[in-house]
């Protein structure tokens, strides 16, 4: 997938955004949609697709490579909230191309706060170790990451602010754990060991839905009417070995748009840092709400009380 067919995304999503925005991660008037760098709070029945394309930096004195990734997710919501998800990609480094490891994940929202606008969840999510191509990086081992994650919309500040009521935060922090301490090279026999991470990133988004109905109607059309643009900041800080402390990750801003049914999402990706990546890449979303597309049946929590 080239830039070019990327910026296709952008007149398909003032089709695709035309009607009123529905969604799932809902507290109160506020909305938290899906985004593309890091989780969001809520738990729902959706399905995101997703491609990548960013310039990896090499490692150990190797030279950086572009890495195409193209990725699938599948949520299902158990109850209003607690939530399963199961996930893939397919990846592509210079030409070497293979599955990575799956990874299946549980949510459950605990806290939410109408009047303040606030949905906190925690969960675990495993990336299945030898389930993916090693000739693209795929681990022989398992990592469990634990999570918490948070929303916080501004709707509650006082009137005299109104034109920042838009804005709203959302965040993770996470533990990557591996299941196993070392790994070993079948060639050499040289252990090395695998690495441990804390895993954190916020977003930062203005909902131009929310303004127009919740706060001022400015009289934007559509699809600026249904527009969020959006900053997201993914980061990691591996805690042990030589890159200790040493934080890695990528600055994303872009934009959002929300549709009844179906959400579009296009980011830059700028590298934190020199061993973050090298050069400007892109991430691509197209994400199903299939609470809103079957609401009767396949979108319906298995149970919707406990």
């Amino acid at each position: 997938m080239t830039y070019k067919n990327v910026c296709i995304l952008f007149p398909v999503a003032f089709c695709l955004s035309a009607s009123a925005a529905y969604a799932h991660a809902i507290v109160g008037d506020r909305i938290f949609p899906a985004t593309l760098a890091i989780d969001d709070p809520g738990v729902s029945d959706e399905m995101n697709t997703q491609i990548s394309r960013f310039k990896q930096a090499g490692d150990g004195g190797a030279p950086a490579s572009w890495q195409t990734s193209t990725s699938g997710e599948y949520d299902k919501a158990i109850t209003p909230d607690f939530g399963l998800s199961v996930g893939g990609a397919w990846l592509d480094n210079n030409g070497v191309s293979g599955l990575d490891n799956f990874d299946v994940g549980a949510k459950y929202v605990f806290y939410t706060n109408v009047e303040h606008e606030v949905m906190l969840s925690s969960g675990l999510d495993w990336d299945i170790g030898n389930t993916g191509a090693k000739r693209v990086g795929a681990e022989n081992f398992s990592t469990l990451t634990p999570a918490l994650f948070f929303g916080k919309g501004m709707g509650d500040l006082p009137d005299s602010a109104d034109m920042l009521k838009p804005f709203a935060l959302t965040g993770t922090l996470g533990y990557a754990v591996p299941t196993e301490n070392f790994s070993t090279d079948p060639d050499t026999g040289d252990k090395t060991r695998n690495p441990q991470a804390v895993e954190w990133g916020f977003t930062v988004q203005y909902s131009l839905p929310y303004l127009q109905q919740h706060v001022k109607d400015i009289g934007l059309d559509k699809p600026f009417s249904t527009a969020i643009p959006i900053v997201e900041f993914a980061f990691q800080t591996p805690t042990g070995g030589d890159q200790s402390g040493h934080t890695t990750g990528t600055i994303n801003p872009g934009v959002i748009f929300m549709g009844s049914q179906i959400q579009l999402g296009l980011e830059a990706q700028i590298p934190l840092n020199h061993e973050s990546g090298s050069g400007i890449g892109y991430m691509a979303q197209v994400h199903f709400y299939i609470d809103d597309i079957f609401p009767k049946t396949i979108g319906r929590p298995l149970w919707q009380e406990l």
